[in-house]
């Protein structure tokens, strides 16, 4: 009885570990207009647990023309949901300025069993955030 417990609570460990390695790795959306506009987004989800966020805009006329904004911190992923924190002790200085807490995310991608030709990027969506443009935007999967 003990080994089949302990062969079950193995399993469900990997599951879930696999899980959360599906969720790591690089994410970005660019969106621009031919010589005008240029919005791109970078997200690093680190197997660690750690993330690492880049905004990049460069608005013809804006003020200021170009802006970089970055964020760090703490993710944590659970059925497909991906949540954030940021620890203003640790992950806020002069660079690090953007606040994720209370931001969420929801994994996408294709369902194992969907077997039509139906093209599904693995994305993020954000569900949640205080920071205001980062409500709906989806980030792409590298």
């Amino acid at each position: 009885m003990k080994l089949i417990l302990a062969a079950l609570l193995f399993i469900l460990n990997l599951t879930l570990s696999a899980q959360s390695n599906n969720f790591a790795g690089d994410y970005t959306r660019s969106l621009n207009e031919e010589g005008k506009h240029i919005i791109e987004y970078k997200l690093t989800l680190n197997q660690d647990g750690t993330f690492i966020f880049h905004s990049y805009k460069k608005i013809q006329g804006g003020i200021p023309p170009e802006e970089n904004k970055y964020g760090k911190g703490k993710w944590a992923g659970k059925n497909k949901m991906i949540t954030f924190s940021t620890d203003k002790k640790e992950d806020f200085d002069e660079k690090y300025t953007l606040d994720f807490n209370k931001s969420t995310a929801r994994f996408v991608t294709k369902n194992p069993r969907d077997k039509t030709d139906q093209i599904v990027k693995t994305r993020l969506t954000f569900l949640e955030s205080e920071i205001p443009w980062m409500q709906k935007i989806d980030i792409f999967k590298v």
